[in-house]
Parts: C-alpha cells; sequence; structure tokens
C-alpha cells in the first residue's frame, strides 16, 4: 500500500512539472508596442496582438516579438564629392517604423541591419547628385529625396521610413575659409547699397526742403534764427553766424562822413552825379 502511494505521489509529481515546463514553454506575454510572429514547425501561422498568449509547447510553435516603435538610427558619417567637385562629410538620422511584422521578419533577414546600409549608398547617391549650396541652403529637399528613396526601398520589407534628416556637413578647412570671405564681401555690398540708398533718400529730401525755401525766403531767415537758438542754448558760447547780405543792403548805399563836430551826416554823393550837375554851369559862363 505504501509503494503504491509512493509511486502515485511520483506520478503526480511528474505530471506538474511537466503542466508547468507545458505552461512555462507556452506561456507568452506581448506588449502593446508588439506583434508576435508565430511559426510552428517552420512554417508562418499568424501574427499575434498585444495581451497573453499560449501557444503549442516544447518547440512546436515559436513566436518571436517584433517592435513597432519608431526607430532613430544614425548613419555612419559618409565621404561625399558633390557635383560640383566638393569633397564634404555628412552624416544623417533616419526614423523608420515596421508597419507589417510578417514582411519585417519573412522578407529580410535583419531590417535593422538592411535599412542601415541602404541609408549609406543612397545618401552618397543623392548628395552626389545636388551641389554644395543645395546642400546647405535647400537640405529639406535633400532630405525629402533621401526619404523618398529609402521607402521605397524599403517598402516590401514592412518597414515604413517616416523621416530622414542630414544631421551634420564638415566641409574642408580651405572650403570654410572661401565662404567666410564670400559672406564678408555679402555683407559689404549690402553695407553699401544701404549706405547709397540712404544718401539718395538725404539728397531728395534736401531737394524738396530747398524748393520750398526758395518759394519762400523768409523761411531761411527763421532757418538762420533756429539754428541761433539752438546754438546758443549754452549761455557762455561763442556763435558765430552768417548775416544774409540783403538786410544790410539798404545801408551799403549810405556812407557816413566826419561832420563838421555839430552831429551831422554828410551824405556822399557819386562822381557821376556831380559831373552831370556841373556841365549846364559851365556852358552858362561861356
Amino acid at each position: 500500500m505504501s509503494g503504491a502511494l509512493a509511486a502515485l505521489v511520483v506520478v503526480v509529481i511528474v505530471v506538474v512539472f511537466f503542466v508547468l515546463l507545458a505552461f512555462a514553454t507556452g506561456f507568452r506575454v506581448i506588449n502593446e508596442y508588439e506583434r508576435g510572429v508565430v511559426l510552428r514547425l517552420g512554417r508562418l501561422i499568424d501574427v499575434k496582438g498585444p495581451g497573453p498568449r499560449l501557444i503549442i509547447p516544447f518547440g512546436i510553435d515559436r513566436i518571436i516579438k517584433v517592435d513597432l516603435r519608431t526607430v532613430v538610427h544614425e548613419v555612419p558619417a559618409q565621404d561625399v564629392i558633390t557635383s560640383d567637385n566638393v569633397t564634404v562629410r555628412v552624416t544623417a538620422v533616419v526614423f523608420f517604423r515596421v508597419v507589417d511584422a510578417r514582411d519585417s521578419f519573412v522578407k529580410v533577414r535583419d531590417y535593422m541591419g538592411t535599412i542601415s546600409k541602404t541609408a549609406q549608398t543612397t545618401l552618397r547617391s543623392i548628395l552626389g547628385q545636388s551641389t554644395l549650396d543645395e546642400l546647405l541652403s535647400r537640405r529639406d529637399k535633400v532630405n525629402a529625396e533621401l526619404q523618398a528613396v529609402i521607402d521605397e526601398q524599403t517598402e516590401p520589407w514592412g518597414v515604413k521610413v517616416t523621416a530622414v534628416e542630414v544631421k551634420d556637413v564638415d566641409l574642408p578647412q580651405s572650403m570654410q575659409r572661401a565662404m567666410a570671405l564670400q559672406a564678408e564681401a555679402e555683407r559689404e555690398k549690402r553695407a553699401k547699397v544701404i549706405r547709397a540708398q540712404g544718401e539718395l533718400q538725404a539728397a531728395q529730401t534736401l531737394a524738396d526742403a530747398a524748393k520750398v525755401i526758395a518759394s519762400q525766403p523768409a523761411t531761411l531767415q527763421l532757418r538762420y534764427l533756429q539754428t541761433l537758438s539752438e546754438i546758443g542754448a549754452d549761455q557762455n558760447s561763442t556763435v558765430v553766424f552768417p548775416l544774409p547780405l540783403d538786410l544790410i543792403e539798404p545801408f551799403l548805399k549810405l556812407r557816413p562822413e566826419a561832420g563838421s563836430g555839430n552831429g551831422h551826416v554828410k551824405v556822399a554823393v557819386p562822381a557821376e552825379e556831380l559831373v552831370g550837375a556841373a556841365e549846364p554851369e559851365a556852358g552858362l559862363e561861356s
């Protein structure tokens, strides 16, 4: 009786062990951002969604989890010769994610490594067809071309390339100096143009002001007085300003001479008038 009981206990223990082993090898939990590709004896059966999943244990069924989250892959630096024969060193970043777990596992062996190699070759090809100015100033266009070409190649693998960004562009030292000189010359040109435009506007304004002053002569006198008040703001300042000749022109015709002491002023008469007045007297005497 005791031997039968012992054998029963052994059988129960073996059954429990096999049940636990089957549960351990047949129970899987798939996360929300994953999909499970189920293979049964090497044949693809189904793609499981997130949650707890049971498969046939003991190696009959095998489940491979595929991550669907976006992956950021940095492309190693590539030496590229642009279409205008400038050698640059370029690094880029590729953003991609798996949209079809079945194709990403069945149709390509290592989709991440394959995308890295594809990005390197495409980067050299596309940038080799672009000029240095396009690479520096029209980077959005270059990024769009890279994304379109790489996505077209990875679409059969169930991988979607969402974006490609050119990260760094390293230029030779000689090219950097040449670009610095070009930028400096461009800034000097803009400064000269702006200065010339300012002088032109100032000249036009002065011409308009001269027309207004010419139409109203009194305006010039007011401008003199205004300038005098501005200069003489400080009481200790000495002011020297020109006096218009039209103000003193009436006084230039009168030249005061020294009198006989009685305070009277004699008026000087031009010699022509004196000669004209003396001629009649001479005729009378004759």
